[in-house]
């Protein structure tokens, strides 16, 4: 008689190889959802100021989406092992840019290269790959490398690229740079007095440019110190450096609380500049007023939870690092735009994620989302295999 006991489909099996018995969600659907909206209103506002940028807008966010699902279904694990292969893309493409861009705004500023009918800007794709490297590279040095050491190769590896991209002049996109190292290094536990130092060295360093050197005769980033000139005192001269913030404020402003509609004047006209850029926020404020701008914002909450929520899932400490730079990127830029926008904050030019007109941008962004969205895939996957739900 045949003795050979009955195994359960458990028994002589590797646990973590069991499938689970419902299929995984691989998409964080309020984090797309939030994504879409804020395309949508990208494609709203652009409407009333340039049909042709709204048309070209649609192409981005519809490539945008098809990247951050492909990149979902990849996991993100792999990269880890690509991390200076994508710090030597990353600077040798702020590097063509400088040496063969040209100006976009007409400021001088050598941001992008044109390639057929796509302008290139390297400090905006830099954002992502230089995500991905660093925390690559404290996963990789944390268990052979003292806290303090750490600290400082990391900073100095992100300041290397962030000087590039300030010398273009892209004062804002290197401070992007600068965000996300600060950041990264938190989550991978610094020593609060390391980033103590961290923020000495930044004060000390502003004041040097803004007050020591001008005070020498020497005048480096001429145009962001008189920015913050104007910011200090913005009613002494308001018709130069600080008209832009000036003409922003009277836009949102005039929106009151429901917004004027089709019918604008200041941003349709021309008042504000870069209206579907940096101030694509005044333009929002002046269309939709308070209940509109509000809208916006919850939609950038929305993104931003759902990120920080991935940052706690994710099923490694290089999942975790990635996500918190993503959260890191988007919550500085959205600060900054709107706080320029408002007048609490010094012009800088920032673009308003995947509401601002640009390939670039939006391109960069839906990247982002799609290292977040594979994250979460994985971390759900892991979940299901373990027998545990993760809510979403």
């Amino acid at each position: 008689m045949n003795t050979t006991p009955i195994q359960t489909p458990q028994q002589g099996r590797d646990p973590s190889a069991v499938l689970p018995s419902r299929p995984v969600l691989r998409v964080d659907v309020l984090l797309a959802f939030g994504a879409i909206g804020l395309g949508v209103v990208s494609l709203v506002t652009l409407a009333n100021l340039s049909h042709a940028q709204m048309v070209r807008q649609g192409a981005f966010l519809g490539v945008g989406l098809v990247l951050m699902l492909g990149l979902s279904r990849i996991d993100y694990s792999r990269l880890r092992e690509l991390k200076w292969g994508l710090y030597v893309m990353l600077i040798g493409a702020i590097l063509l840019v400088i040496g063969l861009g040209h100006s976009i705004t007409g400021t001088g500023s050598t941001r992008s290269i044109t390639i057929s009918v796509f302008s290139f800007q390297a400090s905006e794709f830099g954002k992502v790959l230089l995500i991905v490297f660093l925390a690559a590279f404290v996963v990789d040095s944390s268990r052979k490398t003292s806290g303090r050491e750490l600290v400082a190769r990391v900073m100095l590896l992100a300041l290397a690229p962030a000087m590039l991209v300030i010398a273009e002049p892209d004062l804002g996109s290197g401070l992007v740079y600068i965000a996300i190292a600060v950041v990264v290094l938190y989550i991978s536990g610094a020593a609060w007095q390391h980033l103590a130092a961290l923020a000495v060295l930044g004060v000390v360093a502003f004041l040097v440019v803004v007050v020591v050197m001008p005070a020498l005769g020497v005048h480096a980033l001429h145009t962001q110190v008189s920015r913050f000139e104007a910011f200090l005192h913005p009613s002494s001269n308001p018709s130069k450096a600080g008209y832009q913030q000036h003409l922003s404020t009277v836009a949102i402003g005039s929106g009151g609380k429901l917004g004027r509609g089709a019918a604008t004047s200041q941003t349709t006209l021309g008042l504000v500049p870069e209206p579907t850029t940096d101030f694509i926020f005044a333009a929002i404020g002046e269309r939709f007023g308070f209940a509109g701008a509000a809208v916006v914002l919850s939609l950038y909450a929305l993104v931003i939870w759902r990120t920080l929520r991935i940052v706690v899932a994710a099923k490694n400490l290089f999942g975790a690092l990635l996500a918190a730079g993503v959260a890191a990127m988007l919550t500085f830029q959205v600060f900054v735009n709107v706080g320029v926008a408002v007048g609490i904050l010094p012009v800088t030019g920032v673009t308003l994620p995947l509401v601002s007109y640009g390939g670039s941008s939006v391109l960069t962004t839906f990247l982002a989302l799609g290292l977040l969205q594979s994250i979460h895939a994985q971390a759900r996957m892991v979940a299901a295999t373990k027998g545990r739900v993760l809510s979403i």
